[in-house]
């Protein structure tokens, strides 16, 4: 099974870290063949250019040999891993810059028409989210929808296919005691184990 772990998250040592890093041994050890990648320290640039703009035809090859080489790769994937905390009810720009270089038309997807629906291209059927957050569940529910969830399950995975998505959100993070965050730890290994079943 190949899965890609992708994080999120600028400052080395984050708990973003320590949940990624997590989830690759747990694979590994599992047997997956595991393509991990730490978008900010790749220097992963996420800003779409003019000619990566398109939204029904195919996008042309990029000059970017960082993202051809991304597009390449989840191609060919059974399941994904995205790591990240939420920062303004969004991805961090470089997952966002990602979502929007890499999973592009005629990679991820595919739409005949502007208003038509799309066909899913990806491989993969299945995806782990992993979110940290600071924000109390019920406030997160109540006051902004969980804007996370709808982005990832209703619009982001299921537009290239993937109809499985699975999230878990660990908070709150920045006073969590260190069993707290030894049990998160411990909660994402599991879910990432469970992708295989």
């Amino acid at each position: 099974m190949r899965v890609g772990v992708y994080l999120a998250h600028p400052r080395p040592g984050s708990f973003n870290h320590a949940v990624s890093d997590a989830v690759v041994e747990e694979l590994r050890d599992r047997g997956c063949h595991v393509l991990a990648h730490d978008l900010c320290a790749e220097g992963f640039a996420p800003v779409l250019t003019a000619d990566e703009t398109e939204t029904v035809r195919s996008a042309a090859p990029t000059r970017d040999a960082q993202v051809a080489a991304h597009r390449a790769e989840v191609a060919t994937l059974d399941a994904l891993v995205l790591v990240h905390p939420n920062w303004w009810g969004m991805p961090p720009a470089v997952l966002t810059g990602w979502v929007q270089r890499v999973l592009a038309p005629g990679v991820a997807y595919k739409l005949d028409t502007a208003d038509g629906e799309p066909a899913g291209l990806l491989k993969a059927r299945r995806a782990l989210v992993l979110n940290t957050s600071d924000t109390p569940a019920d406030r997160e529910e109540s006051e902004f929808g969980d804007p996370l969830r709808k982005i990832w399950a209703a619009c982001v995975l299921p537009y290239a296919g993937i109809a499985d998505v699975r999230r878990v959100v660990f908070r709150t993070v920045t006073d969590a005691s260190d069993e707290r965050r030894a049990s998160w730890l411990r909660e994402a290994r599991q879910h990432a184990a469970a992708l295989m079943d």
